[in-house]
């Protein structure tokens, strides 16, 4: 009986002793987030465009969808010098008011969808928005990627012995110093460049941080990137470190290639050093893409 009044006193006063601490959590201003990687399949007639934005909240909140005032892709076609020698425009709306996703405007007499047959290193891309009052412009040039070859489960086990290992192989691209990023579903991304294995084969492992269970279905895509979308792609990976989307929800300020460029005569000019905090989060790319669906065993 002794013992049992000796703990009953013990966990009164380790109860009473439990004291309420507020932590105060990283706050900023509001931060426009643009998803813009547009994946193209060249089979198909038209890239896929689609602009996803929304803006950063408080640390535990999620991610609200914003509207824009405009939203525009500037397709301009260069010559061997660099310069430009034709320019079409894609004008883009929600459709869905509000969703926070932008694709073609269907209400204009000429089609703003995109064609892949124009897909080549002469075209230069460059999305322009203006939300809240401030104008924000990315420019980017078409990325080729190469298929997977092939894809198979294997035995391996990483550090934990319920992690599935994915064996991808592909060749790489001969004619060029190519980069990678790989989706492997589930917001797991990996990079790789080909300095080791340029044109070769190449063939390596991935292990899954997410539990897969066996009839599970996973989509695993190779991502065509320039050094630019590879680097910002490796440092998200970094931060995020493979619990969430990386292209949803970026984890910190990562400079993307999307600037600030109010004010700007001449908005091929999108260096602001002199503004360094001016900058949103997220990226604008169009790269080839190359799906191929798994069963886990």
């Amino acid at each position: 009986m002794k013992k049992i009044l000796l703990v009953s006193l013990f966990a009164l006063i380790a109860f009473g002793c439990e004291d309420v601490i507020d932590i105060e959590t990283p706050s900023e201003p509001p931060r426009l987030i643009i998803n813009g990687i547009l994946r193209v399949d060249e089979a198909e007639q038209f890239v896929p465009v689609e602009i996803r934005v929304t803006q950063t909240n408080n640390f535990f909140g999620a991610t609200p969808v914003t509207s824009l005032e405009s939203a525009i892709i500037i397709i301009e076609t260069k010559n061997e010098r660099g310069e430009t020698i034709r320019t079409n425009f894609s004008n883009l709306t929600d459709l869905d008011k509000g969703s926070g996703i932008y694709v073609p405007d269907p209400s204009f007499m000429e089609d703003q969808r995109i064609p892949t047959s124009i897909l080549n290193d002469d075209i230069l891309f460059t999305l322009v928005i203006t939300h809240e009052g401030r104008r924000y412009a990315a420019s980017t040039k078409y990325v080729k990627a190469v298929p997977i070859t092939t894809i198979e489960q294997g035995t391996e086990t990483l550090f934990d012995e319920d992690s599935k290992e994915l064996i991808v192989s592909f060749t790489d691209d001969p004619d060029a110093d190519n980069f990678y990023v790989f989706d492997f579903d589930f917001g797991e991304f990996l990079v790789t460049e080909d300095q080791f294995y340029q044109g070769k084969p190449f063939t390596f492992s991935y292990f899954y941080s997410k539990k897969l269970e066996a009839g599970q279905e996973v989509t695993v895509s190779i991502l065509g990137a320039d050094q630019s979308f590879y680097n910002y792609v490796n440092l998200l990976v970094e931060q995020t470190q493979n619990n969430l989307g990386v292209f949803e929800t970026p984890a910190a300020t990562a400079r993307g290639n999307v600037f600030d460029v109010t004010g700007l005569d001449n908005i091929d000019v999108v260096d602001n050093l002199d503004r360094p905090q001016a900058f949103p989060l997220g990226y604008f790319a169009i790269v080839e893409s190359f799906n191929q669906t798994f069963i886990i065993e």
